[in-house]
C-alpha cells in the first residue's frame, strides 16, 4: 500500500479566532475517523513558533531553511491506501473533503514514492 499526504498552508485557513476550538475539534474528528478506518499513518501541524534549522553532513546546525521551503507550515496528514485511484476517490469523497471543511480551506493531495524499506 502507498502513502499519501494531505496538507494545507496555514495562511489559507480563514476563520474568526473564536472558532479555533471548533476548527480543532472538527479536524480531530476526521483524524479519529481515519484512524478507525485503518488508513491513518501520521499527522499534525507544524509548530510555527519554532524556527527551522538545517543540519549539514559535518553535523553543523545552521538557522533557517531552503529558500523554496521557507513557507512550509500548516497541517499534514499521512494516510495509507491501496492505490492512487482509491486515494483520489477517498480524498474527494471523504478524507480531504472533510479536512477541507474542518480547516476551512482546500487540501492538497500528494503521493509518496514507494519505498520497500519504509
Amino acid at each position: 500500500m502507498s502513502k499519501y499526504l494531505i496538507s494545507f498552508p496555514s495562511p489559507d485557513m480563514k476563520f474568526p479566532e473564536e472558532d479555533l476550538e471548533a476548527v480543532a475539534q472538527a479536524a480531530h474528528e476526521v483524524l479519529r475517523e481515519a484512524k478507525a478506518a485503518g488508513v491513518w499513518v501520521f499527522g499534525g501541524g507544524i509548530d510555527e513558533s519554532i524556527a527551522p534549522v538545517m543540519v549539514d553532513a559535518q553535523r553543523v546546525i545552521h538557522p533557517g531553511t531552503y529558500p523554496q521551503t521557507a513557507q512550509i507550515e500548516g497541517g499534514y496528514a499521512v494516510l495509507e491506501l491501496p492505490s492512487y485511484e482509491q486515494a483520489v476517490f477517498w480524498a474527494a469523497n471523504f478524507w480531504a473533503a472533510k479536512f477541507a471543511a474542518a480547516c476551512r480551506c482546500a487540501q492538497e493531495l500528494r503521493v509518496f514514492q514507494d519505498d520497500p524499506e519504509s
